[in-house]
């Protein structure tokens, strides 16, 4: 299909992520092909989920768009995802000449792994900040002597679940300073941050240290993986976690401290009437998101925004903000949270502001020109067990299976194939456009995706199955597995550089740090240039 977007150089582009005006740069690849290589200041929009995360990356119809696949058969995917945002209404959309391989020919670093940014940030934050740490021999030792000391896993709570050093407790870096008077009673007692690698054992302990806790803090150097690698055993299926009320005195305290962070930081509170007109600007694009824990944002989240989890904001910053020089509001309803949160976003290089809550409870949201399509906008009807059972034995009968590709490894509808969006023409290249399809994904929204394009290119039989496998398996049809397939190869959807370090697999895990260590050397100064840290501003004034 013919269509008319700009074919933009990587030179060009490299001249725009750094002219101060806002830009997205969107990697339509799927997640295993984005982790192998990107570039910098790139931002996963995998084409498969596409319609249904663009307008939470890039609300804003009018800002600079730039779409970059791998390059093959003339930047396919990218043109593709380029019709589909032009069909949403964005009218700024550009695609990258060549996708990585042009980025690359250019003389440009393409990166592996993922949070790139933000993990490089958290490397710059030891550099300049000195932040202390402990190996994991030392601390095991203190442990094994009765030391004195406070191990919190600044982590998830479901990650922490998973594994973590033993007698740690699960509390998110968004959550520590708000509830460190509550997790740790005497001044006196040693703290310890932990994670898996070292990006927030870092953050979490520079954070309580740049808030001004009386404690000593350190990180635990190499978090998990580190006490892997020195030959310890890890604990998994830990449900400690940091209470849910924090006393009135303990918030007292950390809003006393929050403001005199605010203060060095020069953070600004909008008014209301400011806020809104943030939000209501066609030249730039604002996010509002509330910081607290998901629980909390349920119960009574500000209407109008977003929820993104402080610590994994600063973790995973490209997961929330997909527009470069795009402004930040920043909310939640203790006035702790948000300001230190706002201090590390502020330092990551993005223009960041706080809103009260009395006051963001009355923002409202520009109406999006256009929804994301749904299930009903493709046409396919959903299908529930007595339809599958009919179709089951139907001849030429197309099973795709949509799930994740460790997923479909696991168990799948028996005859099923394993496919994913960009590929879907090259697994029915054998099929007739009369051919009945049944898709199966982990829900109908993402599944009519799939189904929109089928349907464009001529499809006329497509169903979706309404509860996806579960409808297989509620209908009593056999499932089967395929431990091997598809090949790894195949398996676009999943990233292998980083899947096994948590599993014993001593090498990944030697092999992942040595990444993490390694970032800021692979950066050029202008992709350095974005930071702002600014340590006598968050440190001098400090008594560590």
């Amino acid at each position: 299909m013919a269509d008319n977007f700009p074919l933009i150089p990587a030179t060009t582009v490299r001249e725009w992520l750094n002219d101060g005006h806002e830009i997205a740069l969107f990697d339509v690849r799927e997640a295993g092909e984005f982790g192998e290589a990107h570039p910098f200041f790139a931002i996963p929009l995998p084409y498969s989920r596409l319609e249904l995360d663009v307008e939470r990356l890039a609300s804003r119809r009018g800002v600079r768009i730039v779409l970059l696949d791998d390059g093959a058969q003339n930047e396919a995917i990218a043109r593709r995802a380029a019709r589909r945002l032009e069909a949403l209404g964005y009218t700024r959309v550009s695609i990258l000449a060549g996708g990585t391989r042009g980025w690359e020919a250019a003389g440009y670093t393409l990166f592996k792994g993922v949070n790139v940014p933000s993990k490089t940030f958290g490397e710059l934050v030891e550099h300049a900040y000195g932040t202390p740490h402990i190996s994991a021999a030392e601390l095991a030792k203190r442990q094994a002597e009765g030391a004195p000391l406070v191990l919190l896993d600044g982590r998830t709570v479901e990650e922490h679940t998973r594994m973590t050093i033993p007698g740690a407790l699960g509390c998110p870096n968004g959550e520590l300073a708000y509830r460190f008077g509550a997790l740790v009673a005497d001044s006196r007692t040693p703290v310890v941050i932990h994670c898996a690698g070292r990006t927030r054992s870092i953050i979490g302990a520079q954070l309580l240290r740049s808030f001004g806790v009386p404690n000593p803090v350190v990180a635990l150097e190499n978090g998990t993986q580190g006490w892997a690698l020195a030959g310890l055993q890890l604990e998994r299926g830990s449900v400690r976690r940091y209470p849910d009320e924090v006393d009135a005195s303990v918030v007292i305290d950390a809003r006393r401290r929050a403001a005199e962070l605010s203060e060095r930081f020069a953070l600004a509170t909008l008014d209301r009437e400011t806020a809104q007109s943030w939000l209501d600007a066609s030249d730039r694009t604002t996010y509002l998101l509330d910081v607290r824990s998901a629980t909390e944002y349920e119960r009574d989240g500000v209407p109008a925004a977003g929820h993104a989890p402080g610590g994994q904001l600063l973790q995973a910053t490209d997961q929330s903000i997909g527009v470069r020089r795009a402004r930040v509001l920043l909310v939640d309803h203790d006035e702790v949270r948000a300001p230190v949160i706002a201090s590390w976003l502020k330092q990551l290089g993005i223009e960041t502001a706080l809103v009260a809550s009395r006051d963001a409870v009355t923002l409202r949201r520009v109406a999006s020109e256009r929804a994301a399509p749904q299930a009903s906008s493709s046409r396919a009807a959903l299908i529930d067990t007595n339809a599958l059972r009919e179709l089951s034995g139907v001849t030429a009968l197309h099973l795709i299976d949509l799930r994740s590709s460790a997923a479909y490894r696991k168990e799948h509808a028996r005859g099923a194939r394993w496919s994913i969006r960009p590929r879907l023409f090259d697994t029915l290249a054998a099929a007739t456009h009369a051919d009945p399809i049944v898709l199966f994904a982990d829900s109908p929204a993402l599944a009519a995706l799939a189904a929109l394009d089928l349907q464009e290119a001529g499809f006329t039989s497509v169903s979706i199955a309404a509860r996806g496998i579960a409808s297989w398996t509620d209908a009593g049809l056999p499932l089967d597995s395929s431990p091997d397939s598809p090949a790894d190869g195949e398996r676009i959807d999943h990233l292998f550089f980083v899947h096994d370090r948590h599993e014993g697999n001593l090498d990944a895990a030697r092999a992942y740090l040595a990444w993490e260590t390694g970032l800021i050397a692979q950066c050029a100064p202008d992709e350095l240039d974005h930071f702002r840290l600014d340590v006598q501003t968050s440190d001098a004034a400090l008594s560590h």
